[in-house]
């Protein structure tokens, strides 16, 4: 089972933090959500305040095969003005591990230069941030260990392509069709 960690700061998205949790834990995966704040207490930007499981100063991040940046502002600037979060993310992508983000936050990614010369999405106006990468403007992104989304409406298909990368086929299409995602793609 993949251990991921999903980095919550003051005014996230909700929706592009909560549905890759619901996905990735529906499909088995062990995600642990990390305040980057000195409380467990989070507040989104749309006023709805989560508990984490734990701060990030508390966690031992040495067991990730993935990382997860939700959006929305100023949560991801919060994001990327976090010191040990920005160490940590560009030692884990010099370690060739699993790197993703929706919305804004591709621009911590694209700030510490991890993406030059990667193919990457954001929210648009925010790939002016993306320093060095191919802007692609799709939903979602994948160019080899980096995961990008493009907003709110891309939370669901992040969360069905992180998944991807750690269950097979079979436990992806079910929970697609268990979660009623299918049936909103063909309609």
């Amino acid at each position: 089972m993949a251990k991921i960690y999903v980095f919550m700061a003051d005014g996230f998205e909700d929706i592009e933090a909560l549905a890759p949790i619901d996905i990735l834990r529906r499909g088995g995966m062990d995600v642990t959500t990390v305040s980057i704040n000195d409380t467990l207490e989070v507040e989104s930007a749309h006023g709805v305040t989560i508990l984490a499981d734990t701060v990030f100063e508390a966690a031992d991040f040495s067991d990730a095969d993935l990382l997860v940046l939700p959006g929305g502002m100023p949560g991801a600037a919060n994001l990327d003005n976090h010191e040990a979060l920005g160490e940590l993310i560009v030692e884990h992508n010099a370690q060739g591990k699993y790197l993703a983000a929706i919305c804004a936050a591709p621009l911590v990614y694209g700030r510490r230069g991890i993406l030059q010369s990667k193919r990457a999405t954001c929210y648009p106006g925010f790939e002016k941030y993306l320093d060095g990468a191919e802007y692609t403007r799709e939903l979602v992104t994948t160019d080899g260990n980096i995961i990008t989304a493009d907003g709110p409406g891309a939370a669901m298909p992040f969360g069905y392509t992180l998944l991807s990368l750690f269950a097979d086929e079979q436990t992806v299409n079910g929970l697609k069709d268990g979660m009623m995602f299918t049936q909103l793609m063909t309609s």
